[in-house]
């Protein structure tokens, strides 16, 4: 929000004066969807980036805050599809291409999650989330090594990074090694992750 206002509704008000005047500026639409995207007002919001992106149709990042909103609601292939499109329009876009590979590893489809997602750590190596979700993917299949190195190398960057942690106390527990798995559970809750209380029990059940 630009520093002139004093609250976020004066933001709004103002980008509605402005697409009222002129409602051919698609960068005003995106950021009212921006702007409602911080009010919690996802219906708002989408009206706004589909106004964007049908003003600016290569309009990348419209793209994916729309998938992101598609997300929000369960919808995987409407977030794979929004993001598929801005891949498509701007080329080594981490951020789409990782969200393409959280969809389809959702999706069940781990060579496709896996692919896409290393594609975004070639392009941008420090995209922790993205690397997280590559380690995730490796745990599903079942690489719990493979798993346990990309965690340890987001944790390396990122020591708080809860997900991180909770995939490593997964991939050990797997491995049998149930010290460290609980380790790395008192380290995710302690950033403030959620672990999972029946693998919390479980857990438990093996010390």
């Amino acid at each position: 929000m630009k520093e002139r206002y004093d609250s976020l509704d004066e933001y709004i008000a103002d980008l509605q004066a402005e697409i009222a005047q002129n409602d051919n500026c698609a960068n005003h639409y995106y950021q009212l969807g921006m702007a409602m995207l911080a009010k919690h007002d996802y219906l708002e919001a989408e009206n706004a980036f589909l106004n964007a992106v049908r003003l600016s149709p290569r309009l990348a990042e419209g793209f994916v805050q729309l998938g992101g909103l598609c997300l929000k609601r369960g919808d995987y292939e409407g977030c794979l599809r929004y993001n598929t499109e801005a891949s498509n329009i701007r080329a080594k876009y981490a951020v789409p291409k990782a969200n393409m590979g959280f969809c389809y590893l959702q999706m069940g489809d781990i060579k496709k999650a896996k692919s896409a997602l290393t594609k975004a750590l070639e392009w941008d190596p420090e995209f922790l989330q993205a690397r997280t979700t590559l380690a995730s993917a490796y745990f599903m299949e079942g690489h719990y090594d493979a798993c346990i190195e990309e965690s340890n190398t987001v944790i390396k960057a990122e020591p708080a990074f809860g997900p991180a942690w909770n995939n490593l106390a997964l991939a050990y527990f797997e491995k049998g090694e149930f010290a460290k798995a609980k380790d790395a559970v008192e380290q995710a809750q302690k950033c403030g992750y959620e672990v999972h209380p029946d693998f919390i029990k479980e857990l438990q059940e093996k010390i």
